[in-house]
């Protein structure tokens, strides 16, 4: 099994600012700007209309006609859905190349993070609150249950699960390309769990432990559990085999993450710490996909 550390949301291209952590401890990973996408006003969060809590962190800079990629698509509550409508993730270009040559597929577990802040309500309007830590955060999650090969003219895809249509890689394939493709998640996780998990959805509450930025540190130097480290018996994470990013810090391994790239494979095989260590995790803080 692999699990694949998937960046996604704003950052400091696409954005400008970090996706906000409520005061409830709910977490948004905000949709990048793009063309391939639908107007910012179509979604709505756990908090409401989506576009005014943006426009506030943004300054009014992006607004309700912004159009946004919403992907990874994981909660049917984010807009109006067709039936049978199911969470997927879509990826293209190097990032998929990058899916493809690790072997990712049916049984593989996607884990989203993004630049995250703690953000309040002042005033009737939404802001950071002050002083509080850019971090890289983990928000969700998807199990791999079926890929499909989009293309560049999913017109298949369209006919045999029409609710795909109005996802981004199906509605906007015709300019992602050839080596677009679409994650659909499993109806549930196959990990042992205490109680039943949806196979993808969104983490139902913010703690410490979705975390990856190490406490005290910038965002991207990460705290991870050692049996991440190299050499411990599992091959390296993905475009992190230089062992000077990696070092042992009060029993963790302490990565300094590189600053690109969408998509890092960590390949489990059958650790035990592996399969242990993600099962509880999405476990203490799956909120499902509804």
């Amino acid at each position: 099994m692999k699990i694949i550390f998937s960046r996604k949301g704003f950052d400091s291209q696409y954005g400008g600012v970090a996706s906000p952590i409520f005061p409830d401890g709910t977490i948004v990973s905000l949709p990048i700007p793009s063309q391939h996408g639908r107007p910012l006003g179509d979604l709505v969060s756990t908090q409401g209309p989506l576009h005014r809590i943006v426009s506030d962190l943004t300054a009014g800079r992006i607004t309700a006609s912004t159009r946004v990629h919403l992907d990874p698509d994981l909660q049917a509550s984010s807009l109006d859905r067709l039936p049978n409508w199911r969470p997927c993730f879509g990826q293209d270009s190097a990032a998929q190349k990058h899916l493809a040559n690790q072997g990712v597929g049916v049984g593989d577990v996607f884990l989203y993070f993004g630049w995250y802040r703690q953000a309040e309500l002042h005033q009737g309007r939404w802001r950071y609150v002050p002083g509080a830590p850019d971090i890289h955060s983990l928000f969700g999650w998807l199990q791999v249950g079926e890929v499909l090969k989009a293309g560049a003219n999913p017109a298949d895809l369209r006919a045999g699960s029409p609710w795909l249509r109005d996802h981004p890689h199906v509605e906007h394939a015709v300019d992602i390309g050839s080596t677009n493709t679409l994650y659909v998640s499993a109806e549930k996780l196959t990990l042992a769990t205490p109680q039943p998990v949806a196979g993808a959805g969104v983490f139902r509450r913010w703690t410490d432990a979705l975390q990856l930025t190490a406490p005290g540190e910038s965002r991207s130097i990460w705290r991870l559990p050692r049996w991440f480290m190299p050499g411990e018996g599992l091959p390296p994470l993905t475009y992190h085999a230089d062992l000077e990013r990696w070092s042992i810090a009060n029993g963790y391994a302490r990565l300094k993450a590189v600053g690109k790239g969408q998509e890092f494979v960590q390949d489990v095989g059958n650790s035990s710490d592996g399969r242990r260590w993600l099962s509880s995790l999405v476990s203490a803080h799956a909120g499902g996909n509804d």
